[in-house]
């Protein structure tokens, strides 16, 4: 375990804080039925982390139908918005850190709007001090830039920060951007090559707060 003194704990949203993945996988693979057939959990994961339009662009080999791909996305999202909630002991760690005199951020692939809808209606929102979401920047994960700028804002160098986040693009951009990054596997398997780069590899966002409070406790 690190023995460093974080000043600032940065979080991707959805995998890590909340328990949005099986909707939007199951959005991704309804959104995408009509151009490439059924997809695995498997084959969308990796390539999660930037805005949707960007993914289907990348997806679909004809970029025509990416707008009505998307479409068939925002029309599930709608009507699944009440499947989104925050993983057990989310909140408890937000709290914990502020407690601890530790900023809070957020780093996400996920617009502004929903974005903040999601915290303020399970209470979060007052636990973070800066975001960057999808929209804010012409950039995406795993570019740093967006890490880089929640960075900044929160006045903490790259030196005295952790990100946790779930996927791939989390982990690379944290990496680039020279801050520790822990990442959470939800029981996939993680390349090798990708995992090696986290300081730490848990399985379940438990497991993940668990390590930040005990990483905080260690050197306090």
């Amino acid at each position: 375990m690190s023995a460093r003194r974080y000043r600032a704990v940065v979080f991707d949203l959805d995998g890590t804080l909340v328990d949005s993945m099986p909707m939007v996988l199951r959005g991704y693979a309804h959104a995408l039925a009509p151009y490439l057939g059924p997809l695995t959990h498997e084959e969308i994961l990796p390539r999660l982390g930037g805005p949707p339009q960007r993914f289907f662009e990348e997806t679909i080999s004809d970029p025509s139908h990416s707008a009505a791909a998307l479409a068939r996305l925002v029309d599930y999202f709608h009507e699944h918005w009440d499947l989104i909630q925050p993983f057990p002991g989310a909140a408890d760690l937000l709290e914990h850190l502020q407690k601890s005199g530790v900023k809070v951020g957020i780093w996400t692939g996920r617009d502004r709007v929903s974005t903040e809808q999601i915290l303020r209606h399970h209470g979060l929102a007052g636990f973070v001090a800066e975001m960057v979401c999808g929209d804010d920047l012409p950039s995406h994960k795993p570019d740093p830039e967006g890490l880089r700028t929640v960075l900044a804002r929160l006045g903490v160098p790259a030196a005295d920060a952790l990100f946790a986040g779930d996927s791939d693009v989390d982990l690379l951009g944290g990496v680039d951007a020279g801050v520790q990054t822990i990442i959470i596997r939800h029981d996939r398997s993680v390349p090798a090559e990708i995992e090696r780069l986290a300081i730490q590899a848990l399985d379940t966002p438990s497991e993940a707060y668990q390590w930040i409070k005990d990483s905080l406790s260690s050197v306090a």
